[in-house]
């Protein structure tokens, strides 16, 4: 009985055997994850993207899936394509497009471009200001509950030279300023200054020949702004910290509160009452592209172009995705409540226009 049993386990190994040597073994292996070889790369990253490089989830992504070692190093978004050296970067990852043309310019080893994210300048203020405004007819609400700014009629409003305690009753000093980051080094401050060319130049946007006119109003606008600072997550947070009486109302990235209320869940109904989100009609989108100047870089842009990353950073971040075809779920944020879509988008002028603003207000 023993030896039957014996001769059968054998006949069964040996079966067993035989059909593992038929097996197509790649089929198996088609289904491993590919793996790749580590690259290290270095890059500068606009201040805004700060909190999307620390996510967790997203470095985890960026380290294990795409076998990447990140060296990532905050910068504004247009020092970094003009002034700052960037011998030894891999990637520049600025705020706009117009970033791209600027960087070639410069002289920098640009390889390709490619959009990551969309994120619409807003004006954040605090909710007096936008109350004042509101009354003055140049802010409204939509009809989807968003408030929205007539640019012409602020535009005015700046030109003019009004003041917030004489003009609207307000307890702050001084006439009526937007606060922006400096426009010569972060890109929030450098589309500011290309939607207030199109706003004083009648609605347009500037050619060199409409400078002439443009560029003394932008000259005394910003000759009157004083202290700029240079990066958009900084001037946010002097907004948060210093109050309306120093920054009633600034130019930032959508995203920015999204960020804001998921790190600080505990302060968000306070937040929500104290300060409003102003969505400027016109408004102009920054894109976000991530410029490569070696041809390693490009294994960041597939990481950061992954549709997982790309659902992070909306969710988790409020960047609207840079992917064609692919829309953003309001109902994916939890914590804040943005638009479905951003419409009436002017363009920025073109480079050599804003290397010409860009050398005025310097």
């Amino acid at each position: 009985m023993r030896k039957l049993i014996g001769l059968a386990i054998l006949g069964v190994v040996a079966v067993v055997a035989l059909v593992a040597t038929q097996i197509d073994l790649s089929i198996l292996q088609r289904n491993l994850p590919e793996r790749r070889d580590p690259v290290a790369l270095r890059i500068f990253y606009g201040g805004e993207k700060r909190a999307f490089l620390a996510n967790p989830r997203v470095a985890e992504i960026v380290s294990e899936r795409f076998a990447i070692d990140l060296d990532a190093r905050k910068a504004g978004s247009i020092e970094m394509v003009t002034s700052l050296d960037s011998t030894g970067m891999d990637c520049l990852w600025p705020s706009n497009m117009i970033a791209v043309e600027l960087a070639r310019k410069s002289g920098k080893p640009v390889v390709s471009a490619e959009t990551v994210f969309n994120s619409p300048i807003v004006f954040y203020a605090w909710a007096d200001v936008a109350d004042a405004f509101e009354t003055a007819g140049i802010v409204r609400r939509r009809n989807d509950g968003f408030l929205a700014a007539d640019v012409a009629a602020l535009g005015m409003l700046l030109a003019e030279g009004q003041r917030w305690r004489e003009s609207f009753g307000l307890n702050i000093f001084g006439p009526v300023k937007v606060f922006s980051t400096d426009p010569t080094k972060s890109n929030s401050g450098n589309i500011w200054l290309g939607l207030l060319a199109t706003i004083f130049n009648d609605g347009a946007v500037p050619d060199e020949a409409a400078l002439t006119t443009v560029l003394p109003k932008l000259e005394d606008y910003f000759g009157r702004m004083g202290y700029m600072e240079s990066s958009s997550g900084d001037i946010f947070a002097s907004f948060l910290k210093q109050g309306m009486g120093a920054r009633p109302i600034i130019v930032g990235y959508e995203n920015q509160m999204v960020e804001f209320l998921i790190e600080n869940a505990q302060a968000a109904d306070l937040i929500r009452q104290k300060i409003r989100v102003i969505y400027p009609e016109p408004t102009i989108y920054a894109s976000h592209p991530l410029i490569a100047l070696t041809p390693e870089c490009r294994r960041l842009e597939e990481a950061l172009l992954d549709p997982e990353v790309q659902a992070i950073a909306w969710a988790d971040h409020g960047f609207r995705t840079g992917l064609l075809g692919v829309e953003n779920d309001p109902a994916a944020l939890e914590t804040a409540s943005l638009p479905e879509a951003v419409s009436l988008v002017v363009p920025m002028p073109t480079a050599e226009v804003m290397t010409r603003l860009l050398e005025e207000v310097r």
